[in-house]
């Protein structure tokens, strides 16, 4: 059975159990057992009985997609807790104009218990609409994360050679700059982090020809 593999965030590829050439038409099973069709692209390597091959979706589906729909999921989630959230607080205004008369509890009248329930029925009920709300907040904070994402090219698209490409060649000559002196440093480590993004851009750019190539 053909299975996904993670090599980076959001880049998987095909674990198979036989060979295929590129341009073949799989079906890789995900592990909740939904079926998708991937064309094959490269060979990425051969691991013990396994062959891995880097794939995209028959159907155009990539990660830009998957991040767009994570998105638009969260934004529904933050509108329904939104909504639980005023329904919570609406419910918490049962007994407002006997409460708003600011009368207190009377001890050992009938009321007393029917007093209370509702002094604590609308306490909980604040307190699930504070976190109905909270919900919410931690949605929407969660939802900018994937709205970056789906405008990102990362390793798992084939175009991601020419933007790594791009990338490499403007840090490399941003380097440069620095060594010589033709662009000024902003502090003592701008020379060690160029030079750090440099060889992370290398090797991203060597994953995608591995990849895509």
């Amino acid at each position: 059975m053909n299975k996904y593999t993670k090599i980076a965030p959001n880049v998987f590829i095909a674990q198979c159990d036989e060979e295929h050439k590129k341009g073949d038409i799989i079906t890789i099973t995900t592990k909740y057992g939904k079926e998708n069709e991937h064309v094959i692209h490269n060979l990425y390597q051969k691991k013990g009985e396994f062959y891995y091959y880097s794939i995209t979706r028959v159907d155009g589906f990539d990660s830009r997609e998957r991040a767009r729909n994570k998105a638009e999921k969260l934004e529904s989630y933050a509108d329904s807790a939104i909504a639980r959230s005023n329904e919570y607080l609406k419910k918490a205004d049962e007994g407002r104009d006997f409460l708003s008369l600011g009368e207190p509890i009377k001890v050992g009248h009938h009321s007393e218990k029917s007093h209370r329930a509702l002094l604590d029925r609308n306490w909980n009920r604040l307190v699930k609409s504070v976190e109905e709300s909270r919900k919410a907040e931690s949605y929407r904070d969660r939802i900018s994360y994937w709205d970056e994402l789906s405008d990102k090219i990362n390793l798992s698209m084939p175009e991601s050679i020419d933007f790594y490409r791009q990338q490499l060649d403007e840090a490399i000559e941003y380097h440069t700059g620095l060594k010589n002196g033709s662009i000024e440093r902003e502090h003592s480590y701008s020379l060690v982090y160029a030079n750090k993004r440099c060889n992370e851009l290398k090797k991203k750019l060597e994953m995608a020809i591995a990849l895509w190539g």
